[in-house]
């Protein structure tokens, strides 16, 4: 089983991880088994760096903000605002305040002012997205962002008398953004505003502005730039997510959380079949919202299953959505010391090498009938591998040990 594999095991770089797969992927999804680590980030970039100069991926897209994503996108792309505004506005969970994510920005900007000196089209250029809804630990976002901006993108481009309502119509029924982001919500559904008499009519206009912006799609790709129109997209998507995931805030049904962890998943998985459209691009996240089996956690003592944005889109993409798992040796300042021998995570440590990628379903095939205990993790914030999984993956990333970051504000675990 040794000799299996450390055949297996490569250096991380690009061509390494290519050669694991059939064909080069749309999607090639790089996850994580915990947030906040620079180590890993740093991973990604270089990762990212050697997909775009070697492989021809233009786009990189991140577990954030898909709205605030835009900024980012807009600085990289056009050079708006500054570096500085980019990180602030530009990212949610905190991710903004991490200098390996700095470091993605400044990269892919200076990348594409070199590609555009070198007269190069701008298919060429780097682009950056965030793939989660607009949804924090503590809230959801107010769907205004998302329903204004669809409404006033149709009301200068289609007849008027084909709008399902006015924009003071849609700022009546909206209210004060508050209403929506009460954090109380998030634990007493009493307290949401998701099944009251506006937030249904809402709904209802926000599925009809979608509807016209299907209906309107050969006039307006040829009205306004694919850009312009793919935004609009995303803000219809936004709108109807939010509302969704408004509506089931306020039920009171025992599955309730199972239904928003599993909407938070589909609004990303949406974001990502968007981009898999506009070309082939990086996308990473936690293990949980990529891998392919049911995802699961507890909450609140409650035990949660749903299927994740990457089950969902492999089962729409086949081949086209590639899942690499990164797996974690120790993160000692987490009081996550060397793995036991008898899990995954043991047997990958035992290996020369400080990062390495594995052949995930050959491991599985090594292993045979002699399947790995489960890592147990004494911090929460850390998410082992489940050995049950290992063939559902077409690589394993391994960092043998993961070095303390920098103190950052992060409130995100999963």
């Amino acid at each position: 089983m040794a000799t299996g594999i450390k055949d297996t095991a490569h250096a991380v770089e690009a061509a390494a991880v290519m050669r694991l797969l059939p064909a080069r992927p749309r999607l090639l999804a790089l996850g994580e088994p915990t947030h906040g680590e620079d180590t890993l980030l740093g991973l990604r970039n270089e990762l990212f760096r050697q997909l775009v100069e070697q492989e021809g991926y233009r786009t990189i897209a991140i577990e954030s903000d898909c709205l605030t994503g835009l900024a980012v996108d807009d600085y990289v792309t056009s050079g708006t605002g500054t570096l500085d505004e980019a990180m602030e506005h530009g990212f949610s969970h905190g991710w903004g305040t991490f200098a390996a994510n700095r470091e993605l920005v400044r990269w892919m900007r200076a990348y594409n002012v070199r590609a555009a000196n070198d007269g190069r089209p701008a298919c060429e250029r780097l682009r950056f997205a965030g793939f989660d809804g607009p949804l924090e630990i503590t809230h959801a976002a107010s769907p205004r962002q998302a329903l204004t901006a669809l409404h006033s993108y149709l009301a200068t481009r289609v007849d008027t008398n084909l709008l399902p309502c006015t924009a003071t119509t849609l700022d009546h029924l909206l209210g004060t953004d508050d209403r929506w982001t009460h954090p109380a919500a998030m634990t007493d559904p009493a307290q949401s505003a998701g099944q009251s008499a506006e937030a249904g009519r809402l709904r209802l206009l926000a599925d009809d502005l979608v509807a016209l912006l299907d209906a309107q799609t050969p006039h307006l790709t040829t009205a306004t730039s694919r850009d312009d129109w793919d935004r609009a997209r995303l803000y219809g998507r936004t709108a109807t997510g939010l509302l969704r995931y408004h509506y089931w805030m306020a039920d009171t049904s025992p599955a309730r959380m199972t239904r928003l962890v599993g909407l938070r998943d589909q609004m990303m998985a949406h974001n990502l079949l968007a981009l898999a459209a506009r070309g082939p691009a990086l996308i990473h996240a936690h293990n949980s919202h990529l891998q392919r089996a049911k995802s699961t956690m507890r909450m609140g003592g409650i035990p949660l299953e749903w299927w994740s944005a990457g089950a969902l889109v492999s089962a729409r993409l086949g081949e086209e959505y590639a899942f690499v798992a990164t797996a974690l040796g120790t993160i000692r300042h987490q009081k996550v010391d060397t793995p036991p021998p008898d899990t995954v995570e043991g047997l990958l440590y035992a290996l020369p090498q400080d990062r390495c990628v594995i052949d995930a379903p050959r491991l599985a095939t090594a292993l045979g009938d002699t399947r790995p205990a489960p890592r147990v993790s004494p911090w929460f914030g850390y998410a082992p591998l489940d050995p049950a999984h290992l063939a559902d993956s077409d690589g394993i990333v391994f960092v043998k040990d993961v070095v303390q970051s920098r103190p950052r504000l992060f409130s995100k675990t999963g």
